[in-house]
């Protein structure tokens, strides 16, 4: 009856159990060949009800490039990931030696995990849908000019000529609103 016990109890431990979030430190530069890696691995030992989500921390954001407007990824924090799973010495061991990772986050060489709102904090950044969406913009909305000799100067738009490609936008210069004309692709909505 004592090995009964012993098998209920630990049964019990697996089941309580919560996944937690966790820091998993990579080199820079290779996060996303890391992250590659341990889903390789994660379906390899056949921990994907251990292991339940790997991330590359995201923001999206526009640029232009050669006068043209696009969404480019930038990397959160550089030389992480992040690890939704159970932590147990199975799931150590698969993260810690896959290739391209160096390791957990946390002192003396324990993984701590994160708190809800780091993870809320990290989970929330711009995705690339509301990039786009803040590239978009009507007549009366504020926003913010992204190249040229009013560079960062933010405005209203009063109107848009879609067939020239530009806009007529009221920026604040000299204490008094002037009207100025700026190609589309160099607006960005605020």
């Amino acid at each position: 009856m004592a090995d009964e016990e012993k098998k209920v109890s630990s049964q019990e431990e697996k089941e309580e159990k919560k996944p937690e979030w966790f820091l998993v430190h990579t080199y820079s530069g290779s996060e996303k060949k890391a992250l590659i890696n341990l889903q390789e691995r994660i379906k390899g030992y056949g921990v994907e009800d251990k292991i339940l989500k790997v991330i590359l921390p995201v923001d999206y954001y526009s640029v232009v490039e050669r006068g043209k407007r696009k969404v480019k990824p930038h990397r959160v924090f550089p030389g992480y990931l992040i690890v939704q799973m159970i932590l147990d010495d199975q799931t150590w061991f698969v993260v810690r030696n896959t290739p391209g990772v160096l390791g957990f986050v946390g002192s003396g060489g324990k993984p701590t995990p994160l708190t809800d709102k780091e993870v809320e904090v990290l989970l929330n950044r711009i995705g690339e849908e509301e990039a786009r969406e803040k590239m978009n913009f009507e007549v009366g909305d504020r926003v913010k000019i992204l190249a040229g000799p009013f560079k960062d100067m933010e405005g209203t738009v009063q109107e848009i000529d879609e067939a020239k490609g530009k806009s007529k936008v009221l920026l604040e210069m000299f204490g008094r609103e002037m009207p100025v004309e700026i190609k589309s692709e160099f607006i960005q909505k605020i």
